[in-house]
């Protein structure tokens, strides 16, 4: 079973940051942090800016064998993550001193967008970098980095360890979801024309609900290799496009946030979606056709194909894989239609007679646990 993947939510971009250059160190401990600090984030900087001139060679020794670039990443941004974390505590406990707003302001922590709308002008201007003076842009971003990482290495390895992409991808849902409660939340009142799509509550949550679809994909997979029954994966595949409609609805909610949204996103999911409406309607007629419905079936595989006439998929993959299942609906269809002609002669139902599918959603996201190194940093100020 082919599955449609979106890597876009991994290819941000983003400036340098010195930590050290801007904050006042009051001793040698905190001004070593600091340095660390700015250390762990310019190997995530020269890894997405594609400026690093460490050989695969090299890196697969610093990263202990890690022979995947996901998993060489997700290494990183575990290193710098709990750093990060430990920084924005003690900001945060002297965050009504004048001069730590002042240096907050200075970091000009600048991040590209990898999943807005304007999107299609890189070429002709580089990519826009957004700059907001709130630490927790940082965090936000970086969490963002971290749950695309850990989706991109759920996709490397959904073929052959399918109980351990299901796990990334419920990760990945997790980080998205603590991200769209507890981070994003606090920047709400920047106005949305002046923040990427990636820092904001109502994307964070879409992706939340994209990881879940892709965990009950890799999970209905599995549910195949131990044979169950055409009834049950119709509704693991209609549980996919229940995700899915979560997904559009906030997309389509009117809201200022998701304005700036790449076309590309809504058509992963509209794509992804119809996929997953096809295969849910096609066992499903398989299992009405067990029961002797045939002109039910024949009915559904026709709503079906005429659902999936409507969906344009925008990239290449998407479309062969969407053809290919159109054309072992339009296969089955065929063979249910002829066997009707000549051995049921059964009626076909009206589009108001098709029984409704019904949904099942068997994944969950495992919640995020934030890590914080506990060691003290103190400023001069």
């Amino acid at each position: 079973m082919m599955m449609l993947q979106f890597t876009d939510p991994t290819k941000l971009k983003t400036r340098k940051i010195v930590f050290e250059d801007i904050f006042a160190a009051l001793d040698p401990c905190t001004l070593e942090q600091l340095k660390e600090l700015s250390s762990k984030r310019r190997v995530i900087e020269e890894t997405i800016n594609e400026t690093s001139s460490i050989t695969e060679a090299i890196a697969r020794e610093i990263y202990g064998g890690l022979t995947s670039q996901s998993e060489q990443d997700l290494h990183k941004l575990k290193q710098y993550l709990p750093l990060l974390e430990n920084f924005i505590f003690h900001i945060d406990a002297i965050s009504s001193n004048r001069q730590v707003m002042y240096w907050v302001s200075n970091l000009k922590i600048q991040w590209t967008t990898a999943i807005g709308g304007s999107l299609s002008f890189l070429n002709l201007m580089g990519p826009k970098y957004y700059q907001v003076g709130n630490i927790r842009f940082e965090l936000g971003m970086i969490l963002f980095l971290y749950g695309a990482t850990l989706r991109a290495r759920a996709y490397e390895i959904s073929t052959e360890a399918l109980v351990q992409s299901t796990t990334l991808f419920r990760d990945a849902a997790g980080v998205y979801l603590y991200l769209s409660q507890e981070v994003l939340p606090s920047l709400q009142s920047i106005d949305a024309g002046k923040k990427p799509p990636e820092s904001m509550s109502s994307v964070a949550s879409v992706m939340s609900l994209i990881c879940l679809a892709e965990a009950q994909v890799v999970a209905i997979k599995k549910a195949e290799e131990r044979k169950a029954t055409v009834g049950l994966l119709a509704k693991l595949h209609h549980g996919v496009t229940e995700f899915l409609s979560e997904a559009t609805s906030i997309l389509y909610s009117g809201s200022g946030e998701v304005r700036d949204v790449s076309p590309r996103l809504f058509g992963y999911i509209s794509s992804f979606k119809c996929l997953h409406e096809l295969r849910s309607q096609r066992y499903l007629a398989k299992s009405l056709q067990a029961t002797g419905q045939a002109g039910v079936s024949i009915g559904i595989l026709h709503e079906a194909l005429n659902r999936a006439k409507e969906i344009n998929p925008g990239e290449e993959s998407w479309r062969l894989i969407i053809k290919e299942e159109i054309d072992i609906v339009s296969e089955s269809l065929e063979k249910l239609e002829r066997e009707n002609e000549f051995v049921w002669h059964e009626k076909i139902p009206s589009v108001d007679e098709l029984p409704l599918p019904q949904g099942s959603k068997i994944v969950n996201a495992i919640p995020y646990q934030p890590l914080r190194y506990e060691r003290q940093l103190i400023f001069k100020i």
